[in-house]
């Protein structure tokens, strides 16, 4: 007769159960083979699976929660998953671009951007039991988050693919240095950053919000490389404003 512990280790897993996992190591291949397209210096294919990568990261979470097959081996495998695919990868590429011109200050460099990208991830897993379902739910994240990071570290490649010549950023190692730990610095502080998740859109903005979707689409599709750089920006310009509109809220909600 088989023992109550037996019977749970061969008790069979719904493909619902795995789907949301799957879609996470896809993430995890996309980072890898960034590094591999960066080794072949295929550079716009190493960013692009880098952005690959974000996409499927985004779409985990998503799948999981459309099949209610949530669950802490997911968490746990979606944050190894963001270490390799939005730390080490984008470390990597960054360094083989155009910092290991700075010779071992290029490398520090690159070991300090993916060790905070370690950190943040570290500190979002140990908050996960501790959080309450409506700070769960809110609006804003702690720090840059993991794809965001790594798309805005990777900001200086893009704009030298944006441009034909592609000598934007020739002599400008220091200043790449300079970049990737101001984006470090964002991903491991505790900036109140938007959560796209829980933004909600007014009925009255719904018409506008689907234009400006669609002029952003259309733009990926002609100039892409600047399309992602204004988005970048875009994003950046917007952390002052989004620390104002936490700081209301939390106002709202001890007057509440």
């Amino acid at each position: 007769m088989s023992s109550p512990k037996k019977a749970l280790l061969f008790k069979a897993i719904s493909i619902r159960t795995i789907l949301p996992s799957v879609v996470t190591l896809f993430a995890f291949m996309a980072g890898l083979t960034s590094i591999k397209f960066a080794l072949s210096g295929k550079w716009e294919l190493a960013v692009a699976a880098i952005i690959a990568a974000g996409i499927f990261d985004g779409l985990d979470g998503t799948v999981a929660r459309l099949l209610k097959s949530t669950s802490r081996f997911g968490a746990e495998l979606d944050s190894l998953s963001d270490v390799v695919a939005f730390g080490v990868a984008p470390a990597v590429i960054l360094y083989l671009f155009i910092l290991n011109d700075l010779d071992r200050l290029g490398w520090a460099v690159a070991l300090i951007y993916a060790s905070g990208m370690a950190l943040r991830l570290a500190r979002f897993n140990a908050r996960l039991d501790e959080e309450s379902p409506a700070k769960k739910a809110s609006s804003f994240l702690t720090g840059v988050p993991a794809p965001m990071g790594a798309g805005l570290i990777l900001a200086p490649m893009m704009l030298e693919f944006a441009y034909e010549d592609g000598k934007v950023l020739e002599g400008q190692a220091l200043f790449v240095a300079v970049y990737a730990i101001i984006i470090c610095l964002l991903m491991v502080s505790t900036l109140p950053t938007i959560s796209l998740k829980a933004l909600r859109v007014p009925r009255e903005w719904f018409i506008p919000a689907l234009l400006v979707f669609v002029v952003v689409v259309a733009g990926l599709f002609v100039h892409t490389w600047w399309m992602l750089l204004i988005i970048g920006m875009a994003y950046l310009a917007g952390l002052p404003f989004t620390y104002i509109a936490s700081k209301k809220r939390e106002a709202q909600k001890r007057r509440g």
